[in-house]
C-alpha cells in the first residue's frame, strides 16, 4: 500500500517538539493535519464508521479533515486532557469517558497507520515500575529501587543501599498558589522518612555516583546518544548549565534498547543513563513521549531528519 495521506499530529498547541516536525513535513510537502483531542467536541468532530473493511469516514479541524483510512502515521505527543466545563460534575464525567473511549478508541484503530507512538503501547511504558523490570530484561544495569508505601520498608531500604533518591511514579500537574510546579528528584536520608510515606506509593532508588548523563533518544531504527554535563543531580533543573558531546553507546546498549522498545511495541524512545566513574551506564527510565528536539541545535545530530523520515515513512 502506499502511504499518500497525511501525519495526523496529536499535541498541544505549544509544542515547539512538533513544530520543528511539522516544518519539515511541510518543507518535504507530506500533508499534516494538527489536532490537540482536548478540541473535541468544541472545535473538532469525528465521523466514524466500522465496515468490513475497517474504519471509515473523517476527523475534521477548522482548517483540516483526515480520512481516516488514508492516514499514513499518527504522531501522538502530549494532548490535553477532555473538558466540558458547561457541564455540571456528573454529566461530565459522563461525556470526558465518552470522547475518551470514542474518539480515543478511533485514534487507535487507524488501518494502515504507523503509530509514533500508538497511545496504548504508551500507556503501558509510562508505569515506572514496569519499564525498571523491562530494563532488568534487556539487559541494562538497573539500580536497586523500592516501590512502597511502608515507612519501615523504605528506612531499611535507605539503610541497605544509601545513599538513595526519591523520585515520583508519574508527573501530574501540580500548582503551588496557582503556579504549575514540578516535583524534583531528591536524596532523602532514613531520618527524614515518616508516617507520611503510607499515604501512596513512592519510588525510592539507590543513587548512582555518576559522573554524567546520557540522553539517548531512538526514533525508529536510528540511535542518538548525547552525554550531558551538569554536576547536577537532575540536569532538568537547570539548562543553562548543560554541555552536551555526542557519543557513542558502550557494547550491548544498542541491542538492549532495541529490545526494549520493541517490548513495549514502541518505535521511539527517550532514554535517560546515569554514567558512573567506571564509565557503565546505568538505566533510569525511558520516556515514550519525552522531549528531544532542543538536541539538534546543540549538537548537530539530524534527529528532526529522522522523526520526519519516520513519519513520511521512508523508514521503519
Amino acid at each position: 500500500m502506499t502511504h499518500a495521506g497525511p501525519v495526523l499530529v496529536v499535541t498541544v498547541i505549544d509544542d515547539p517538539t512538533a513544530d520543528v516536525v511539522i516544518s519539515e513535513l511541510h518543507d518535504r510537502g507530506i500533508p499534516v493535519v494538527r489536532l490537540d483531542s482536548g478540541d473535541f467536541p468544541a472545535t473538532m468532530s469525528v465521523a466514524a464508521t466500522i465496515t468490513p473493511r475497517g474504519i471509515e469516514g473523517t476527523l475534521s479541524t477548522p482548517t483540516r479533515t483526515a480520512d481516516l483510512p488514508h492516514v499514513r502515521s499518527l504522531y501522538y505527543r502530549r494532548p490535553s486532557g477532555f473538558a466540558f466545563p458547561h457541564l455540571d460534575a456528573q454529566n461530565a464525567r459522563f461525556a470526558v469517558t465518552q470522547a475518551r473511549y470514542g474518539l480515543g478508541g478511533v485514534l487507535a484503530s487507524l488501518p494502515h497507520c504507523l503509530y509514533v507512538n500508538h497511545p496504548h503501547r504508551i500507556g503501558d511504558a509510562e508505569f515506572k515500575p514496569s519499564g525498571l523490570a523491562a530494563a532488568v530484561d534487556c539487559g541494562f544495569q538497573v539500580p536497586p529501587t523500592l516501590i512502597t508505601s511502608e515507612p519501615d520498608a523504605t528506612r531499611a531500604f535507605i539503610k541497605t543501599h544509601g545513599p538513595v533518591i526519591y523520585k515520583p511514579l508519574s508527573t501530574p500537574l501540580y500548582r503551588i498558589d496557582g503556579v504549575s510546579c514540578t516535583v524534583e528528584v531528591c536524596e532523602v536520608t532514613a531520618e527524614q522518612i515518616d508516617e507520611r510515606v503510607a499515604g501512596t506509593a513512592h519510588l525510592f532508588q539507590q543513587r548512582v555516583d555518576k559522573v554524567a548523563d546520557v540522553r539517548v533518544t531512538l526514533i525508529g531504527r536510528q540511535v542518538f546518544s548525547v552525554r550531558i554535563d551538569s554536576g547536577l543531580l537532575d540536569w532538568r533543573t537547570d539548562y543553562d548549565r548543560l554541555t552536551y558531546t555526542v557519543v557513542e553507546p558502550p557494547p550491548g546498549i544498542t541491542d538492549a534498547l532495541h529490545r526494549y522498545v520493541d517490548h513495549f511495541g514502541l518505535v521511539f524512545g527517550a532514554f535517560d543513563f546515569a554514567v558512573d566513574r567506571s564509565g557503565a551506564w546505568w538505566f533510569l527510565e525511558c520516556n515514550p513521549s519525552g522531549q528531544w528536539a532542543w538536541m539538534e541545535p546543540e549538537t548537530g545530530l539530524p534527529m528532526v531528519a529522522a522523526m520526519a523520515d519516520l513519519l513520511e515513512r521512508k523508514t521503519a
